[in-house]
């Protein structure tokens, strides 16, 4: 089987193993051939692809069992299912042969294969490779687990929702493929498009049919069978023209009116000297009549063609009005009656192709603290706000602009340059909305992009409105922002590292060296600061300032902090082998890291598994980290003092630390910000801080050290102030953990000079 692609040592079978409840005796076999539900599990772990069968294999889905497919790699994967069929539902390992194999794959059966039915389910063992929310949403991924998650009952549970999926989609995709038959192989009336224009064709058929001319209505009722007669008018031609679109019972047509409400009531046709009244039978309470005005009787025969013709059009009634409803549904919000987001990406795909192109920008209309107001005033209050939102962007901004909703509270707006305007946009929100009898001010944030700057499709151009949407909420509400090159630059600068950083790390371009602490007093060292680096395979070095918050975001500092943590525990565990008793391990931890929910837990374990001593480990937190939330924190800390480690205050100093939290965390040291130090000698304002924080840990009774010295006045300035403890420069540069050990039996046994 492929290795890990992580660094740790520990093989971690608890979060990687299927857990089952409880199992039962396998039911005998059936000698009757039944028709089965086909699900293929692609993972290079063999126990997975056991136990998922073993949890599986004896249970019955939506009255079917279950087939298994087996594919051990993502290559295999890709060539199997060039060729399996009815494959219901796939569960796919994210980390594979790469970090990424699994998304790869993804996308491969999706655009390659285009294999748009089958269902997939993500497992990893590594949540932190989780995929991205757009990953999930545009590659149409039905569910996303780690591995300790699925217990027996959770994986049939999980695996029976994406089947009742696949078999609804199956369903509409057979119906669909149906209706594709109808349309091609029909008759010219089959092939118009629209419940208007169909029903006119309907129309015009029967008095082509009759050899009359087009005089007459079409008709639907919604609820024939509970009494209702209102009748709207679908098509009209002729001299009943004026009736298209309108209610027959308002308008003073007794003749129509009477005999449609006879035919419906008697579900059968009806036939006159001077006019006929045809029935079409719909489906779900609902029923289609035509009245038609003939200039003489009809002969036995062309009623007999009438009754043929009436059985095959209200089959094609009820469906080109299911394929209108499709067309709505799937094209247009059913809230606002506005375009959604796919029918904007067909206008934007239009625009760009077209000279219009060159004039026209897109506006995200983002409504500020909207979940606020939808909270506080209920759902059919906020949708009642949503609707006035529409109805104002769509009436004063005039209809050469395309107006859209696009989801939540967002809306678009595109068009002229000149008119998508963001002064003008923002002016329609001055005046509140009035709902219910009651005012609501709303205001509202614009993100645009300029089309003529843009080279790509709709979908990206409304990415990078998005893109702009965010920039402008993060510095300023009810403002606006116009998307510019450098922005997607740096978005997508930012994955490009976070992949690469995925890839790193798998493949251990990432190190952990330590800078030593020096006793002021006696320049001998104490203790050392675990630091996480990255060299690239050409000797390049990325600075952690630009790969930790990468980390962060996408979810990798879970995996990587616990490494650090480890290996740091482990080289404690060395250099007390190697004699060095009294020396103390301080460790970085993320804030992403700390509020992990098992971050107590990932603590504990690598303690236990490296025999490391806690009262010889040092976990530093940012003072920002220790600020944020601190009740939870001062909890968390108590559960963390339990283990034996002690706690540092990072770039203390920095923030706006409250004196009474400080005084309730249980922290034992503060770092002074080496920002400081360097004010001890580079400014007007010399020691004061650096001072203030010395003297405010004597009076707490908590250790200090100071980190960034980098020359000797500094360090007789800071002894001077009474700071025991410093690192920097000035003593050692951050070492690999061989070269720690060499300058720790040398160097360091001597005192730093």
């Amino acid at each position: 089987m492929p290795p890990s692609i992580t660094p740790l040592e520990q093989a971690k079978d608890d979060q990687d193993d299927l857990v089952f409840l409880e199992e039962h005796p396998a039911a005998p076999a059936s000698h009757t051939p039944r028709e089965v539900w086909r699900v293929m599990i692609i993972d290079d772990d063999e126990d997975v692809h056991s136990t998922t069968t073993f949890a599986l294999g004896n249970l019955d889905m939506q009255h079917r069992p279950l087939e298994f497919v087996h594919a051990y790699s993502a290559s295999q994967a890709r060539e199997m299912l060039k060729h399996e069929r009815e494959i219901a539902v796939i569960l796919l390992d994210v980390v594979m042969e790469q970090d990424d194999a699994g998304l790869h794959l993804v996308r491969y059966i999706r655009e390659t294969l285009k294999l748009a039915d089958v269902r997939i389910i993500l497992r990893t063992g590594q949540p932190g490779y989780a995929p991205e929310i757009d990953a999930i949403r545009d590659y149409d991924i039905n569910d996303y687990k780690t591995k300790s998650e699925l217990t027996r009952i959770k994986l049939f549970t999980t695996v029976t929702a994406a089947i009742r999926s696949y078999e609804q989609i199956r369903k509409i995709t057979d119906s669909r493929r149906g209706l594709d038959q109808i349309v091609h192989a029909s008759t010219e009336l089959m092939s118009l498009h629209g419940v208007q224009n169909f029903a006119a064709g309907v129309l015009a058929q029967i008095a082509g049919l009759l050899g009359q001319k087009a005089n007459g209505v079409l008709c639907v009722q919604d609820c024939p069978e509970s009494g209702c007669h209102e009748l709207v008018a679908m098509a009209a031609a002729g001299r009943h023209g004026h009736l298209s679109n309108l209610r027959v019972s308002a308008l003073n047509e007794p003749r129509v009116t009477q005999a449609m409400e006879r035919t419906l009531a008697e579900r059968r046709n009806h036939y006159g000297g001077d006019a006929i009244t045809l029935y079409f039978a719909g489906k779900a309470s609902r029923a289609f009549v035509a009245f038609l005005d003939t200039d003489r009787a009809l002969t036995e025969i062309e009623e007999r063609l009438l009754e043929v013709f009436c059985s095959n059009v209200a089959v094609g009634l009820d469906n080109v009005e299911l394929v209108s409803h499709l067309h709505n549904a799937a094209f247009y919000d059913q809230l606002s009656k506005l375009p959604n987001r796919t029918r904007l990406i067909e206008i934007l795909d239009a625009t760009l192709a077209g000279p219009a192109k060159d004039d026209a920008t897109l506006s995200l209309v983002d409504l500020d603290h909207f979940a606020e107001t939808n909270d506080a005033l209920g759902h059919q209050f906020g949708d009642e706000l949503l609707v006035a939102v529409a109805e104002r962007l769509q009436s004063r901004l005039g209809q050469q602009l395309t107006v859209a909703r696009i989801g939540g509270d967002i809306f678009s707006v595109l068009g002229d340059a000149a008119q998508v305007n963001p002064a003008m946009i923002l002016a329609l929100f001055q005046v509140p909305f009035s709902i219910d009898g009651q005012d609501v001010q709303l205001s509202a944030t614009l993100g645009l992009v300029r089309l003529a700057e843009h080279d790509g499709c709709g979908a990206d151009a409304l990415k990078d409105a998005d893109i702009a949407l965010k920039r402008a909420k993060s510095q300023q509400r009810a403002g606006h922002f116009y998307f510019s090159r450098s922005m997607g630059v740096e978005i997508r600068e930012r994955v490009r590292m976070m992949h690469a950083l995925r890839t790193a790390f798998g493949q251990n371009q990432l190190f952990v060296v330590y800078q030593p602490q020096i006793d002021l007093a006696t320049r001998r060292p104490v203790g050392a600061e675990a630091l996480l680096r990255w060299q690239t395979a050409d000797g390049k070095f990325i600075s952690p300032d630009r790969f930790i918050p990468i980390a962060e975001y996408s979810g990798l500092i879970i995996d990587m902090g616990e490494w650090v943590m480890r290996t740091a525990c482990r080289e404690l565990v060395a250099l007390r082998a190697a004699g060095h008793d009294n020396f103390m391990m301080s460790i970085n931890v993320s804030q992403v890291q700390f509020r992990h929910p098992y971050f107590l837990e990932m603590l504990r374990r690598a303690l236990a598994d490296t025999g490391a001593p806690p009262e010889f480990v040092e976990l530093e937190i940012t003072e920002s980290m220790a600020m944020e939330e601190p009740d939870l924190l001062i909890k968390m800390l108590g559960q963390i003092k339990q283990t034996g480690v002690s706690i540092a205050i990072d770039d203390f100093g920095t923030g706006f630390s409250s004196l009474s939290y400080l005084q309730r965390l249980q922290i034992d040291r503060l770092k002074i910000d080496r920002a400081f130090v360097t004010e001890i000698t580079g400014s007007a304002r010399g020691s004061s801080i650096a001072e203030m924080v010395i003297q405010l840990g004597r009076n707490l009774g908590l250790a200090v050290i100071a980190e960034g010295v980098e020359d000797e006045r500094q360090a007789q300035i800071l002894h001077t102030l009474g700071c025991p403890l410093a690192q920097g420069f000035l003593f050692a540069r951050p070492m690999t953990a061989d070269a720690l050990n060499g300058w720790l039996s040398n160097d360091a046994l001597e005192g730093v000079a």
